[in-house]
């Protein structure tokens, strides 16, 4: 018959990492032992639910009683963890009510991934979709300039127990900027843990409300802002603005690879192809290709990626963002069908990503080597 006794003996063989005493000696292993035939169960006390040896001790305890008291005991299994402190609970996800969180990020800056932002929005709100557009691009915002919002104030409101920014609304899309709250004119002087702060209260801290779309206008390159983001949110997936010529591939590359990077593994969803060409007026059959002809076209394909669209350089698209108005706001104008043809494409590609992929996480802050 095996006895409890021989079960402490048979555990005196294992050792704490790092401590120097078995889990006997630190008193880990509870009286609570039961004994029915071959079949031994026990309970096993940690500090913490986190303790990273937790399934060491496990495995290491499972072997010393099959090793010192019989290779036929039943033990895989039956012993149970127990800790000291109360399991932490999982945290509840950010922004419950919005179904698909979109990041638009650039390699580099002037491409118009603010443009494409917004008039992606904008074509979401006009098919129908509930929409909010964020612009975390903290150091330059513009989306207050391309939605005639410079003037704008957001206001307080009492929802819950707690006091919400509620985001400004134009064109039917939610809108919130940094923008909103500093002087046009100066520059923010901030290092990047207190920009990642505010981009955070503009997330956690306003009332965004349910949302089939959250779009993201993310600042250029890859900084702090994008990590802050991929930690803070489940991203759904990211899309890439670039242009044509070789020299910008490059920036594309590399705004593609943040985001595919095993430690923070963001699907994406296509690449936009701006300043594609250049079209007059006067002329609107005629294409020059200015910057070189669809390198994000072929960079798309090498990488097999999806290419959204090609929006062309018109004079349209620049007049629309200095005076706050959309060019998707004209619907039945060439400029306006590609805006919608490449939103129409996202749509596309975000349904086949939820239906293909797993659902959407935020990146564990630890899975982030500093650089």
């Amino acid at each position: 018959m095996t006895s409890p006794n021989q079960i402490k003996q048979a555990l005196a063989n294992v050792r704490y990492p790092g401590s120097g005493k078995t889990i006997v000696e630190l008193g880990m292993v509870s009286d609570d032992i039961h004994i029915n035939g071959d079949h031994v169960a026990f309970s096993i006390l940690f500090d913490k639910p986190n303790d990273p040896f937790i399934k060491s001790i496990i495995k290491a305890s499972e072997t010393a009683i099959l090793t010192y008291i019989g290779p036929d005991i039943r033990i895989q299994g039956n012993i149970e963890v127990k800790t000291k402190q109360p399991p932490v609970k999982a945290a509840e996800r950010p922004l419950p009510q919005v179904k698909n969180i979109i990041a638009v990020a650039s390699g580099k800056g002037g491409v118009g991934k603010s443009t494409i932002s917004s008039n992606m929005a904008v074509a979401l709100a006009q098919m129908g979709y509930k929409v909010g557009l964020l612009d975390a691009d903290i150091y330059g915002p513009t989306i207050p300039k391309l939605f005639k919002l410079e003037e704008a104030q957001p206001l307080m409101q009492h929802i819950g127990e707690r006091d919400l920014i509620v985001p400004v609304e134009h064109y039917g899309v939610k809108v919130l900027s940094i923008g909103f709250f500093v002087n046009k004119n100066d520059a923010l002087i901030w290092r990047g843990t207190m920009a990642g702060n505010a981009l955070k209260q503009l997330i956690n801290d306003a009332y965004w409300g349910e949302l089939d779309y959250f779009l993201l206008d993310l600042p250029p390159g890859t900084s702090d802002i994008h990590l802050t983001i991929v930690q803070t949110l489940p991203v759904t997936g990211a899309v890439v603005v670039g242009t044509p010529q070789e020299v910008a591939l490059a920036s594309v590359k590399k705004g593609i690879s943040m985001f595919t990077e095993a430690r923070i593994n963001v699907p994406v969803l296509g690449i936009v192809e701006n300043m594609a060409w250049f079209t007059p007026e006067e002329l609107p059959d005629n294409r020059y290709y200015i910057f070189g002809k669809e390198g994000c076209k072929r960079l798309a394909e090498a990488m097999n990626i999806p290419l959204l669209g090609q929006i062309p350089i018109v004079q349209s698209i620049c007049e629309g963002g200095d005076c706050g108005e959309p060019a998707v706001l004209d619907r039945d104008s060439i400029v306006g069908k590609t805006f919608l043809q490449l939103t129409e494409n996202l749509v596309h590609q975000v349904e086949y990503r939820n239906s293909h992929l797993e659902a959407s996480k935020r990146v564990e802050v630890k899975s982030i080597i500093p650089m």
